[in-house]
């Protein structure tokens, strides 16, 4: 009988807003104007960005408008893969640890040359300690990277040159056969070296911005919009169907699918979870419904730093098999999202995944009570109740799972207020440690198992949240870097994923679904693992 209570306390909230909804009048479109003649796109895109400086960014609201910029060595093509971008070729040596890629000929928008001391002058900027990028870890392959990063060595030791205007070279810490898909990031974006050292951090604004993409930044209005016009001297501008498009911060997802039924927005890249099943009836919008299978995973972390008592692994574990996952997929979400017992999601290139715990096939109710004795143990219980805050965005399925997870740890005998922010803010808090349990996500950054792990090294900083540090997990992780056989790197990332799990070191809640809203008219949309769709690929009848 409880969980029907619980069901009911938590789905009640959900049923009132979809009554609500249902009743609300439809508004004027306030769709934006596009001059005669001209293709304009309207695209709502969660969240403001922080930054349009690709190594001072970390979300995919932001390099959903930076990849329309500015291109690496290699791009997504519409199927998410990695193709040729400013690179036309390259070779690998026999040992896997030299990359040479041959520049096709490019042009910033001010009409002067891509040439490889771009990709110099970007990467030495992402490695400068003084730049503080978060993400600078991510590209730690690169020889000397790490060191660099410290300040240990020189910018010119980083292990990318320049052999002359037209071939970058990149040295490896080791072999690394997904670098093509990693170059495609907005980590590894070039810099125009004239722009930065003329006018600092200005250099993006709209009157500074050098592009070498598609489209160029015409107008950033802060909170409102920001407005792409296409760049004439991008190398394959013919191409290029959408004269503008305009990137909207939508964080509201049932606020923009309004805006997607009145013709203000062509495309919106959240659905609230709980609504695809009602969009999908042949009466409302089933042609604009794109979910599909997509590289993520929402999860708890746990500040480790600053709670003791998240530091003793018997309450990580109690927390962690506390959460009815299959609650939260079947009946809050309803989107299609898989509950997640592991941390790496199916579809994983070259990687099988590690074996859930195996609590994960027990009752609900089993769970519970082991959760109880664990915590029993660890010294929580009805006189000295383990009591937190759980922080998560303000965004439609955080909010919407945030009770329920709420309601599990109050069954085990846990206090749990709740807080809720700007995605910006709670992610800013996770970075500084201001917080002591929150609810996040990560995206693959490029398809491989180390994409997921990789955050839960104890050199990755600021993105590994609760500051998980487990000398085993580090060298497995090392290990399967330096290991060139295929099978055997597997091995050594499954055991590596098996020691996480058994650590508790983050609760994995589900694997995501992509879910976009896109309007039937555009052409070229074409769902994918990794949903990137960029709309240098997308096109409209005039």
């Amino acid at each position: 009988m409880a969980p029907m209570l619980r069901a009911a306390a938590v789905l009640a909230p959900v049923l009132a807003l979809t009554l609500a909804l249902g009743a609300c009048s439809p508004s004027k479109p306030l769709r934006a104007p596009c001059a005669a003649g001209k293709l304009c796109l309207q695209f709502g895109n969660t969240a403001e960005p922080t930054s349009l400086d690709p190594p001072k960014t970390v979300g995919v609201w932001e390099d959903r408008i930076l990849g329309e910029m500015l291109i690496g060595l290699t791009q997504n093509d519409p199927e998410g893969r990695p193709v040729p971008g400013m690179a036309r070729s390259w070779e690998t040596s026999p040992d896997g640890l030299t990359w040479t890629f041959h520049l096709r000929d490019a042009k910033w928008s001010d009409g002067v040359p891509v040439v490889a001391d771009d990709f110099v002058f970007g990467a030495q900027r992402l490695m400068n300690p003084a730049t503080a990028s978060e993400y600078s870890y991510l590209d730690y392959v690169i020889k000397n990277a790490q060191a660099v990063n410290a300040g240990k060595l020189p910018a010119s030791a980083l292990g990318i040159k320049a052999l002359d205007p037209k071939t970058v070279q990149i040295t490896l810490e080791h072999p690394a056969p997904y670098l093509p898909e990693l170059l495609k990031h907005q980590t590894m974006y070039p810099a125009p070296r004239r722009a930065v050292e003329k006018w600092g951090d200005a250099w993006t604004q709209p009157a500074h911005y050098l592009a070498n993409g598609p489209y160029k930044l015409a107008e950033w209005r802060f909170g409102d919009h920001i407005r792409l016009v296409r760049n004439p001297a991008y190398f394959d501008a013919g191409r290029v169907c959408y004269d503008e498009i305009s990137f909207y911060p939508t964080a509201d997802a049932v606020s923009a699918e309004r805006r997607v039924r009145r013709g203000e927005l062509d495309v919106t890249t959240d659905i609230q979870s709980n609504r695809i099943a009602y969009l999908r009836r042949p009466d409302q919008i089933p042609a604009s419904v794109h979910v599909a299978t997509y590289l993520g995973v929402a999860y708890l972390v746990f500040n480790t730093r600053d709670v003791p008592a998240f530091r003793d692994r018997r309450v990580r574990i109690a927390l962690d098999m506390a959460v009815d996952r299959e609650f939260i997929t079947r009946k809050l979400l309803r989107g299609g999202q898989l509950a997640a017992y592991t941390f790496t999601p199916p579809g994983v290139a070259n990687y099988t995944g590690a074996k859930p715990p195996v609590w994960a096939s027990w009752s609900i109710e089993r769970r519970h009570a082991a959760a109880r004795a664990l915590l029993a143990q660890a010294g929580y219980g009805p006189g000295h109740p383990l009591t937190f805050e759980y922080k998560h965005m303000n965004t439609p399925d955080p909010m919407l799972i945030a009770p329920a997870v709420q309601a599990d740890w109050k069954d085990i005998g846990v206090s749990v207020t709740l807080a809720q922010e700007d995605g910006q803010i709670a992610y800013q808090d996770y970075r500084l440690r201001n917080f002591q349990a929150g609810f996040t996500s990560w995206i693959a950054d490029y398809n491989d198992a180390t994409s997921f792990l990789g955050l839960l090294q104890s050199q990755t900083g600021a993105q590994n949240y609760g500051d998980y540090n487990n000398p085993k997990v580090d060298a497995l992780l090392n290990a399967a870097d330096h290991e060139p056989d295929v099978a055997k790197r597997a091995g050594y990332l499954k055991n590596a994923e098996s020691i996480v799990l058994d650590d508790a070191a983050v609760t994995p809640i589900y694997f995501f679904v992509s879910k976009n809203l896109v309007n039937p008219a555009i052409t070229g949309w074409k769902d994918n693992i990794v949903n990137w769709h960029r709309v240098q690929f997308l096109c409209r009848g005039r």
